[in-house]
């Protein structure tokens, strides 16, 4: 798939004795049978995420691994939500500096381009994971040298076809449509989830310079900030004109089940839940999501690394490139509505089918971790009930 530029050390907040058994859930993806698999190469896999990608990696990508790889073995552990991703960046930097064995092999979380920017991950190209040649180098690039992008998400416009013959394309047509249509949109506030934030968050480039932009998503630049302030405005401005004048859901949950109700047309939702959705029948038939430009809701990749210091480095490696292959592609698709990381065109029909109306060329980069942060703060502040 060619989706362009995409997602997202801590080490001082954290006890550099924390220990990843004392937060992290385990699990092991096949039962070790003792002096039977005294010669298996295991691969520790570490994720900082929620349960539905522990269950794609135990029941799903771990299973196919095993049964393709003989001797191989996958072990799995989650720290649900990266409640303690502080803690494990600290961790694996300390034993990186110690020159100790990193605790996993590869990790699958949202700190792995903060590992990277900070030299703790394996370098990666095409002659360490092949697969990579069918991912889009811009997506490679945004990762650093130790990212590996597997799997990816985005924000649509979700609109009700029932009561809107023709959605918005552009953020301008959007937020006339808002007007127009007043109490049928709304947008979870940016602090209780990702899609919410999306949109605040697109609002606010409308305005900001494009280096000014770039600048904001790799680094802290507190002082750029200062380019939201038109932006605000517009969003404070539109509070009469969202639904029940000014009421913002907690959550991407209870945004997508205003929409599913009907008690509003047209809200910003992730991708993956909206697929998810359509698929199981908690979102009607009727309503169906699209991409906007100028600009796009963010969107992006997530990211595999490996440590310098996994002890069964080769091994995780292998892992990742097999996770880059069109049938664990396919299962990303079919079990989270996960986007493909690799070229649309290597994956069946009714795969390619469902990404039909997502923009998947045009996905825009999320704010650097601390501006997003700020952004949710003075939202807070100075958007609602003003």
């Amino acid at each position: 798939m060619q989706f362009s530029t995409v997602l997202r050390a801590a080490a001082y907040t954290a006890a550099l004795g924390f220990a990843l058994t004392g937060c992290a859930q385990s699990t092991t993806a096949a039962k070790n049978n003792g002096a039977a698999d005294a010669g298996a190469k295991t691969v520790k896999v570490f994720i900082s995420g929620d349960t539905n990608i522990q269950s794609l990696w135990e029941k799903d990508l771990a299973p196919a691994f095993e049964k393709a790889n003989p001797g191989y073995r996958v072990q799995v552990q989650i720290d649900l939500h990266g409640e303690h991703d502080a803690q494990t960046l600290a961790k694996l930097t300390s034993s990186v500096e110690q020159k100790k064995d990193a605790d996993f092999d590869l990790v699958d979380g949202g700190f792995v381009a903060k590992a990277s920017g900070a030299n703790l991950l394996e370098k990666v190209d095409t002659s360490s994971v092949k697969a990579l040649a069918d991912v889009p180098a811009d997506v490679v690039k945004a990762g650093g040298t130790g990212g590996i992008p597997y799997r990816g998400s985005s924000v649509l416009l979700a609109y009700d076809t029932k009561t809107v013959a023709t959605p918005p394309k552009t953020l301008d047509d959007l937020l006339a449509w808002i007007k127009a249509n007043p109490g049928k949109f709304t947008y979870n506030s940016p602090k209780s989830g990702g899609s919410g934030a999306a949109f605040a968050a697109t609002v606010l480039d409308k305005y900001v310079p494009a280096d000014a932009r770039q600048k904001m998503t790799v680094g802290y630049e507190k002082d750029l900030e200062s380019t939201w302030d038109q932006g605000f405005e517009t969003l404070r401005g539109l509070n009469p004109y969202v639904y029940q004048k000014g009421v913002y859901p907690n959550g991407n949950k209870q945004t997508l089940e205003l929409l599913a109700s009907g008690q509003i047309s047209m809200a910003p939702v992730w991708s993956d839940q909206f697929l998810t959705g359509s698929a199981n029948g908690t979102i009607p038939a009727s309503v169906k999501a699209a991409q906007i430009t100028g600009p796009s809701f963010t969107g992006g990749a997530a990211y595999l690394g490996v440590p310098v210091n996994a002890p069964n480095k080769d091994a995780a490696l292998r892992l990742a490139n097999f996770v880059l292959q069109p049938e664990q592609q396919a299962e990303i698709v079919k079990e989270i509505s996960g986007y493909p990381a690799i070229s649309i065109g290597r994956l069946p029909a009714d795969i390619r089918d469902r990404f039909a109306n997502a923009d998947t060329n045009n996905l825009r980069k999320g704010y650097f971790d601390q501006i997003s942060k700020d952004m949710n703060n003075l939202w807070d502040q100075k958007v609602p009930g003003q």
